[in-house]
């Protein structure tokens, strides 16, 4: 299957992986996260995003099509997941999430970070 136009780079599956590691210890290290297209959206506009997730088989994709270009406009950092379901999952939520993105990082800094990094060269 091709991916959606809204995806201008791919994302290595280990970098996904470390993606959701990160969201997943944020929310638990009480960090701050927001779940959504739209809280997402306000967390980018507002420039509180550290780190934005953004999947890739979500339908329409309309839904998340603006988020890229205003990430690289807001200059935030962000990654394309494969499935919204294990957005939701590293979200602890039973429902899937077109994107996330972790404000306050909590306990995941160090991990941040290093996903920040290596987009950029994924990126360049």
């Amino acid at each position: 299957m091709s991916k959606p136009f809204y995806v201008r780079f791919e994302v290595p599956p280990e970098l996904a992986e470390r993606a959701y590691e990160a969201l997943k210890k944020a929310r638990e290290s009480g960090g701050k996260v927001k779940k959504g297209t739209n809280e997402t959206t306000k967390a980018v506009e507002r420039g509180l995003a550290k780190l934005v997730l953004i999947a890739e088989d979500v339908d329409p994709p309309e839904v998340v099509a603006h988020l890229p270009l205003l990430c690289e406009e807001r200059k935030a950092t962000f990654v394309y997941i494969p499935t919204k379901g294990n957005i939701g999952e590293a979200l602890g939520i039973s429902v899937g999430s077109s994107a996330a993105a972790i404000e306050e990082s909590g306990d995941a800094e160090n991990l941040i970070a290093e996903i920040v990094s290596k987009v950029n060269e994924l990126v360049k």
